[in-house]
């Protein structure tokens, strides 16, 4: 079966155990994923990555959680392929730490 947005997918999945917590959460490799969950890890919202090599490689993310809550407050996918959303850099939102979560603002 192919997949339409592996991007939502691996979102979703990471929204889903997040929910139930769940402390790591798996889901079928890609480059794409790979490097995603890269960024992640380095910018503290995710806790670690491990990616299993074979036929049907799968991707394995730790989930971090602060003092019993996810790391992540909300994750969602803006632009998606049945509705794209162009913006230049000026108009992408910043970055802030607060209270042990990242939120972002105008």
């Amino acid at each position: 079966m192919s997949m339409q947005d592996p991007i939502a997918d691996m979102l979703t999945r990471i929204r889903n155990a997040q929910m139930v917590g769940k402390q790591k959460v798996t889901m079928p490799a890609s480059k794409l994923k790979t490097n995603l969950a890269r960024v992640l890890t380095e910018e503290g919202f995710l806790g670690s990555y491990v990616l299993s090599e074979g036929p049907k490689a799968e991707l394995t993310c730790e989930l971090k959680y602060f003092e019993g809550k996810p790391v992540i407050v909300e994750i969602d996918r803006a632009s998606r392929p049945g509705l794209r959303n162009y913006v230049g850099k000026s108009d992408l939102p910043s970055v802030r730490w607060f209270g042990g979560s990242y939120c972002f603002y105008q």
